[in-house]
């Protein structure tokens, strides 16, 4: 747990949800967000910087009871899995000491996992405050439950990023997730295979964390079988303020996920100006529009975003168009925009405490 002691009379909140530990150089949406409001005023409370699980919820639980009089709204971050149980253990103390709270939803996989614990989900849902949603896909999975769910997305920082226009695209792939079987990285692999004797300069960048679920030795067995082994760099997790260098170096931005809501990485990929190739899941076909800023193909069909990835290196004007469409819907994406949203959102739960 950390704190910013703020100003005197200043908005207090804390955020309860997983941020990176101190030492790590990656900052996730929730450390951007707890930065940016303190530079706005607030006095911010964070928990949990923990790694291993237990020790997180136990931290989180810790910092609500004793923080109790150092803030006066609270957000917490709700995903599916064990992480719904210190979510929902968090919202159940924050009850007990009368805080009002807001609670976020987060992750691709949610709706299934609602849908599987209906009951408890439902009153959980209906027992919050407020509920946000980054994506209007998660924001109309609910809408039955909570049909006030606000819709806020998450931010992106577009001076951190390079914006280049496109007007053609060059077989430079790029992958930006980490290592985990529901992004399904050897799709990205494939799929370069596919292209590779059509277009014989074609590379693809893999960038991300090793997640240790076997999903990175699958790529890397996929690149090797498929002969495909010299084009493919792989890339450990990077710093975040690394992200936009690695991405200007490409054209063509894969998103392969099985599951997914509103990736940052698309949105990286959109602010650099690259054109984005990804699968059809969950929210992002609320976040892309097929034909217009991107191209969508079906999940685990690598043949289809071969072909996707072809007509982008050679249909006349697709690359500009995608490109030029990408950089204008990145603009709604700045916290100069989102910002302001999130404060009269915490400011108003705060005032009908």
């Amino acid at each position: 747990m950390t704190r910013n002691s703020g100003v005197p009379g200043s908005r207090s909140v804390l955020l309860v949800g997983n941020f990176a530990p101190i030492s790590a150089s990656y900052a996730g949406v929730s450390q951007e967000l707890a930065e940016r409001l303190e530079r706005a005023g607030w006095r911010v409370i964070r928990s949990s910087y923990r790694r291993l699980r237990v020790l997180n919820a136990l931290d989180m639980l810790r910092t609500c009871w004793t923080e109790r009089n150092h803030y006066d709204v609270a957000h917490v971050e709700v995903y599916s899995g064990r992480a719904f149980l210190w979510a929902a253990a968090a919202c159940g103390l924050l009850r007990r000491l009368g805080k009002p709270y807001v609670i976020g939803l987060h992750g691709g996989n949610l709706p299934n996992f609602f849908g599987a614990h209906a009951k408890r989900g439902r009153k959980f849902l209906q027992s919050a405050p407020a509920v946000v949603s980054p994506s209007p896909y998660l924001q109309k999975a609910f809408a039955a439950w909570r049909p006030d769910v606000q819709l806020i997305p998450n931010a992106i920082n577009l001076q951190r990023y390079p914006s280049r226009a496109r007007r053609h695209a060059c077989p430079k792939l790029i992958w930006l997730r980490a290592f985990r079987k529901m992004y399904a990285p050897e799709m990205a692999v494939e799929a370069l295979a596919a292209i590779a004797r059509e277009f014989p300069d074609a590379s693809l960048t893999m960038i991300g964390p090793d997640r240790k679920d076997g999903s990175l030795e699958c790529a890397l067995s996929r690149a090797h079988r498929l002969r495909v082994m010299d084009r493919v760099s792989f890339i450990a997790g990077i710093p975040k303020r690394e992200v936009g260098f690695h991405l200007c170096k490409a054209d063509i931005f894969l998103n392969t996920a099985t599951i997914d809501n509103t990736p940052v990485s698309v949105m990286e990929a959109l602010s650099c100006g690259l054109c984005v190739v990804s699968t059809n899941v969950g929210g992002i076909r609320d976040l892309l529009d097929d034909g217009l800023d991107s191209l969508l193909v079906d999940p685990n069909d690598a043949v289809g975003m071969a072909a996707a990835i072809r007509r982008v290196l050679l249909e006349d004007g697709l690359a500009e168009k995608l490109s030029n469409n990408a950089l204008q819907k990145a603009k709604n994406f700045d916290w100069t925009v989102v910002l302001p949203r999130w404060q009269t959102l915490l400011s108003s739960a705060r005032a009908n405490r």
